[in-house]
């Protein structure tokens, strides 16, 4: 048998032909440590046999950790288990045998058949629970439990991969500030206590592992891995699509306290008083057929569903010490649409004979959730759970409006002429009509991990790493391959900036590669690798700017311009960190805003900070500017503007509290500014709309 190639990171010319006496016949999946083979042993019995990837056999801590997995899944080994047959850790290619075990992943039968019934759910989380038991009973926490990690055999599921598990006894602890996991199934404590990770953490990550079985998303969701960890720690889960009688057990298992959720005994016991028995057929669930091509990755939310889950999010309100000083804002929920309905009869107010005035329309949904809001096409494009509208920037009138399915939450778009609704991470697209808000086309694509716009198309980063281009205008595909050094890039892009820049970071956060590509093309115009873990703010005059984040908790340590004319950059460092920023760029200055409330203005021309301020905000949307001012969206509703020269407060106005003031969004509205006018909305379910050249005013 000719050796095989390796695609996966760490790449090698060329791969083992044995591993000890163990033939390796075939590549089961590479990853970023591994990769994993299908083998045999004399006797013909089965083995996947993962191999460590050349690099990290040459480093010494490396094979300490790998002993300490082979440790740990030796300890383990059970009915829920892949059990370890032979080991090497001391081989020139350190490798590990384990059973083989036929069946998919979780994470791909999800991707391929969408979310399971609550037969399933009830018999997955039942195995998973007492896998944890076994698990946990021999001193070991797994630290990285996730649906690609669980497999999905015949007898129930299995739970693999502990090479970042710690046995109790272990030697090896997690280094200080190095966080270890996967974020969307990180436990809270994972991210603010790293070096106290305990078993408990398994059953969050269990408890995220359910909605995503359920539903085909996590419990916390976003684009950016920073958004998530910011939700995981301070926001809600959302448990939309959930069955109804596992919805209680999950909410346990997600609770912010170690402390509040349950043992896996204690669900176990929880699961038996289900109402619903079992059923006995195999584990594995049913394929789709041909027959039903279009069928539904999630079913259509219930009026009880939206009611349990109104209830649910009620109940808790976890916040950290600083968002608790301001627990104000409002709760995402879903909001049921029956179809499209023409406009109702304009709401706005303030609307007068010489022109603009101030105005506020309520909700278009009548429900209190915090619309989106963005400008295209001379209208005022807005989203909130479940439908898309679209207003009269001079008077709030309602345009038109349009269900759509999904409850995340984002402002529409206007890319190729036409609106595209950002909807969940799903397998259609669609635009619609500026005009009347009519679909102009729609377009199943592949499972994506990611969706952004940019020029005139859309850029899906697909779950295997590869990025495609969609014409905006028509839905037609434009381009699909992977951008050169990027396994799973995020793309970013900025208003008025034609290019889309993917972004990745190293594993040790030492490094960030940056890459600017031609969204209609994907062609890459430029490519730098940076140093630090930087996050994009924003560009100008064709530089772009970054922050530069800590390890720890990604507070920003300085401000970071790169021009790939000249290849320079430029490195601000900060007085003091800002707490998880966001930012934007207006010519020469970054405008960064913290959880906190601080905001601080960087001349990057000047290589210093110019001034710093405190809002008394506990939390802000992103910040927006003109030559005069600096706006942003508080928690409460607020809308709030500061004097760009000095930092100093130039007005706000009132708070528009929703009907459930303890609880927050997991995304606060940017302000939009449109021509001398700023528009914002607010918990309530309202927008508004000011004038941006008298805040004093408001």
């Amino acid at each position: 048998m000719a050796p095989q190639r390796n695609a996966g990171a760490g790449a090698e010319a060329e791969l083992p032909e044995y591993a000890g006496h163990y033939r390796l016949e075939s590549c089961l999946g590479s990853g970023g440590m591994g990769v994993v083979h299908l083998a045999r042993s004399t006797s013909g019995m089965k083995l996947a046999v993962k191999v460590v990837h050349a690099e990290f056999a040459r480093d010494r801590e490396f094979r300490g950790r790998f002993r300490q997995e082979i440790a740990a899944a030796r300890k383990v080994s059970g009915a829920f288990t892949a059990s370890v047959v032979d080991a090497d850790p001391d081989a020139e290619r350190p490798w590990m045998a384990t059973l083989f075990i036929p069946g998919p992943t979780l994470s791909d039968q999800v991707k391929r058949n969408g979310a399971m019934t609550p037969e399933q759910l009830r018999r997955l989380m039942a195995g998973l629970a007492e896998a944890l038991r076994d698990i946990h009973r021999v001193g070991v926490v797994h630290r990285d439990l996730k649906p690609s990690n669980v497999l999905l055999a015949e007898d129930g599921p299995k739970v693999i991969d502990f090479g970042i598990s710690r046995p109790k006894d272990s030697e090896l602890r997690t280094e200080t500030g190095k966080l270890i996991g996967t974020p969307p199934f990180m436990a809270p404590e994972q991210f603010r206590r790293p070096r106290e990770v305990g078993p408990a953490a398994d059953i969050f990550a269990l408890g995220s592992v359910m909605v995503h079985a359920a539903t085909g998303r996590g419990p916390f969701d976003s684009d950016s891995p920073y958004v998530v960890a910011y939700q995981v720690v301070h926001d809600e889960p959302d448990l939309t699509g959930v069955p109804e009688n596992l919805a209680p057990l999950i909410v346990r298992c997600l609770a912010k306290e170690p402390e509040d959720r349950p043992t896996p005994d204690e669900l176990m016991r929880e699961l038996r008083s289900v109402a619903a028995s079992y059923d006995t057929q195999a584990f594995i669930p049913a394929q789709r057929t041909s027959e039903e091509p279009g069928a539904p990755r999630v079913p259509a939310e219930k009026p009880e569903t939206r009611r349990r889950r109104g209830r649910l999010r009620g109940r808790r309100a976890a916040l950290t010490a600083a968002v608790l000083a301001l627990v104000v804002g409002g709760a995402f929920t879903a909001v049921r649409m029956a179809g499209d309905e023409p406009a109702p009869a304009g709401n706005g107010t303030g609307k007068t004979s010489a022109g603009f005035s101030k105005w506020e329309t309520a909700s278009v949904s009548g429900s209190a959730t915090v619309p989106q809001c963005s400008y295209g096409a001379g209208k005022l494009l807005c989203a909130q759970s479940g439908v898309v509208f679209a207003l009269d920037p001079l008077d709030g009138r309602v345009l038109w409006r349009h269900a759509v399915a999904g409850t995340r939450v984002g402002p529409p778009a206007v890319t190729g002429g036409l609106v595209q609704p950002w909807l969940d991470l799903s397998r259609s697209l669609k635009a619609l009509d500026p005009a009347t808000g009519k679909p102009k086309w729609q377009r199943d694509v592949p499972p994506y991990s990611g969706l952004t716009y940019a020029g005139g198309s859309l850029l899906l980063t697909r779950t295997d790493g590869a990025v495609s281009g969609v014409d905006g205008a028509t839905g037609a595909p434009l381009w699909s391959h992977h951008v050169p050094g990027h396994e799973l890039p995020y793309f970013a892009s900025f208003p008025g900036d034609p290019l889309a820049y993917a972004i990745s970071r190293s594993p040790d956060d030492a490094t960030t590669r940056v890459t600017a590509v031609e969204p209609d093309t994907g062609d890459v115009r430029w490519d730098a690798l940076l140093d630090g873990a930087l996050k994009p703010v924003g560009t100008a005059d064709g530089s772009v700017c970054f922050v530069a984040l800590g390890k720890v908790y990604e507070d920003a340590t300085s401000v970071v311009r790169y021009s790939p004319d000249t290849k320079e950059s430029v490195r601000v460092k900060l007085p003091v960190p800002v707490q998880q920023p966001e930012g934007t760029v207006r010519g020469d200055v970054v405008y960064l805003l913290g959880n906190g409330g601080s905001l601080v203005a960087v001349d990057m021309d000047a290589r210093r900070q110019r001034w710093s301020t405190e809002t008394g905000v506990t939390r802000g949307s992103t910040p927006v500017t003109d030559e005069r001012h600096v706006f942003f969206t508080a928690l409460d509703g607020r809308l709030l503007a500061l004097d760009a020269r000095d930092g100093r407060l130039a007005g706000q106005t009132p708070p528009r509290l929703g009907s459930k003031p303890d609880q927050v969004a997991a995304r606060l509205p940017d302000p939009v500014i449109v021509g001398g006018h700023i528009y914002a909305s607010a918990p309530n379910g309202s927008v508004f709309a000011v004038s941006a050249r008298n805040p004093s005013n408001w």
